[in-house]
């Protein structure tokens, strides 16, 4: 990514590539997407030889799949928390379809999460407590610090702003197919277009927030605190 001499001159080597590490980029995005591909895969094997709950089946499948993805990445050394809010959904999700007995329903909690997303992050930035800030100033440690920095709080607004897009993209794209209960379609969108949101978000997220500073600024990592 080429930066200008005031890009240089504002920030310390390597901020670039700090913030992509300090997002994640895709890893998270595709341990969420492991159980939902185990889910479409089983649930088609399960309806294609007759078994009386293909739903269940996938179902099952998913839990099992959310569970060892969570047991490797801690063993891995990943935030405990994080990893069980993700078998929390993963198990909500799948409960979700087992008792409606509609496999659509798998996905009916990531479309509710993603618009519920969406919407908050927009109020977040209308009250300039923009998430993004929340987020990213909460895994450095500094809290709230970064908000008393006025050109800090104003990348973060504009930053968050890509964020709120992918959500709505999803929505765009999900809500469509789960109407029309294409379940495979639904499947091949959450392998293929999450991951890829994401990285693009992590990607975007710094010329956006970087846009936002003016020349020495000491980047993301030492907010200006008056």
């Amino acid at each position: 990514m080429a930066t200008s001499g005031r890009d240089s001159a504002a920030l310390p080597p390597g901020e670039p590539d700090s913030l992509r590490a300090i997002l994640g980029g895709r890893g998270g995005a595709i341990d969420a997407t492991v159980p939902v591909v185990v889910f479409v895969l089983a649930w088609v094997l399960a309806d294609a030889v007759g078994w009386p709950s293909a739903v269940a089946v996938g179902g099952g499948a998913a839990i099992a799949a959310g569970l060892a993805v969570a047991i490797v990445r801690l063993a891995q050394g990943r935030r405990p928390r994080a990893v069980l809010f993700g078998l929390l959904g993963v198990a909500v999700a799948a409960l979700i379809a087992m008792y409606t007995g509609r496999a659509a329903d798998f996905f009916l909690v990531q479309i509710a999460t993603n618009a519920a997303s969406a919407l908050a992050w927009t109020i977040s930035i209308v009250v300039r407590w923009p998430l993004l800030g929340l987020v990213v100033g909460t895994l450095l440690g500094q809290k709230t610090r970064w908000r008393r920095d006025p050109d800090l709080t104003r990348g973060y607004q504009r930053a968050s702003w890509v964020w709120v897009g992918q959500y709505v993209v999803r929505v765009a794209v999900f809500l469509p197919l789960y109407q029309a209960d294409l379940v495979l379609g639904l499947g091949a969108a959450r392998a293929v277009l999450s991951p890829a949101l994401v990285a693009l978000c992590v990607f975007l997220s710094w010329p956006m927030l970087r846009s936002a500073l003016p020349d020495g600024h000491p980047g993301i990592r030492h907010p200006r605190v008056p």
